[in-house]
């Protein structure tokens, strides 16, 4: 079961390339001064049409001088001011607030939008998928229904894997509303029926304790990607590196014998590379100075991204628990 966990994220980190990109290439929220670089703002207009030829020269009057428009002249006050303005980074005459400012915070409020949408997203997977594990658990006829009939699990397993690409694949319907709340509340729903399965066959104690350690982890790394100066976007194609030797290693063990021992390590160093996701998909969401960030459209790809990072990191510090109370 943990190996199909891991399948579903390295799918979901390999697809994950095709929806971001560096801030920098990103295009700023209003558009453009108008103003070409180093071109006066009104094209430059001819002088008045030459005057006829002056009077013949009186004496004691000097000799008069043909009119020329102001605009051809070298000190257009129209195009210094421009190039003040320019200067001085404002948008237009009478700006008090320089352009970058303003771009700055539209982006940061589109950010800051984004951000509470992909947290009140996540809650709500989070909640119904523990509700549905403390049915399992705790309701007894559901639970022996369950372990007796197969087609729910397979059932569950079916729509999850159809839902996963779905999501990943269709980006028209990942950000079309109500599709995308549709599909994802379908494979909350049904990973939540499969970490139900598992989490059954832990001893209550072990699977409270789970959670309450991947609570303190989750909202610990969370803090910290929020705050730290490390930029982890950069680190995507080592965390990737890892996780493919980490589920290679899982295959091999499989065949292997195993032990209390051998557990309590495979589950140790999965719960460290899902939690340096966490901070990895954390910042990925926040954007702002990071080297890549997640357009603000993808509010369920980051919900998603997040969602798979905790639930695997429960289920591996389940593992160590459990383990750890075995006495083989």
């Amino acid at each position: 079961m943990h190996l199909w966990y891991l399948c579903l994220k390295i799918y979901f980190v390999s697809e994950q390339e095709n929806h971001f990109k560096m801030n920098k290439e990103q295009p700023p929220p209003y558009p453009a001064d108008p103003v070409p670089q180093g071109q006066p703002p009104y094209p430059v207009q001819g002088g008045f049409p030459q005057q006829q030829p002056p009077y013949p020269q009186q004496p004691g009057y000097p000799q008069q001088q043909a009119y020329a428009g102001v605009y051809n002249q070298p000190g257009n006050v129209a195009g210094a001011q421009s190039g003040m303005l320019k200067d001085q980074g404002f948008n237009y005459v009478g700006g008090d607030e320089p352009a970058d400012e303003i771009r700055g915070f539209g982006d940061k409020a589109v950010r800051r939008g984004f951000i509470r949408k992909v947290y009140g997203i996540l809650m709500c997977q989070l909640l119904i998928t523990g509700g549905i594990i403390a049915t399992l658990m705790f309701y007894q006829p559901v639970r022996e229904y369950c372990m007796y009939n197969v087609w729910p699990f397979y059932t569950c397993l079916g729509v999850t894997i159809v839902s996963i690409i779905v999501l990943a694949c269709c980006e028209s319907v990942r950000r079309k509303a109500p599709m995308n709340f549709i599909i994802l509340g379908l494979f909350t729903l049904c990973e939540g029926f499969l970490l139900g399965i598992v989490a059954s066959r832990y001893d209550t104690e072990a699977v409270l304790i789970a959670v309450g350690i991947t609570c303190g982890v989750t909202f610990a790394l969370t803090v910290f990607a929020f705050q730290t100066k490390i930029d982890f976007t950069m680190c995507g194609g080592g965390l990737f590196a890892v996780l493919i030797i980490f589920v290679i290693a899982g295959f091999i063990m499989a065949f292997l014998p195993q032990t209390k021992w051998t557990m309590i390590a495979y589950g140790g160093v999965g719960a460290l590379i899902f939690s340096l996701y966490i901070v990895y998909d954390t910042q990925l969401m926040l954007g702002g100075k990071h080297k890549y960030s997640l357009s603000p459209e993808e509010y369920v790809f980051a919900a998603l991204n997040l969602y798979l990072d905790i639930i695997n990191l429960f289920l591996y510090i389940l593992q160590i628990v459990g383990a750890s109370n075995s006495n083989n």
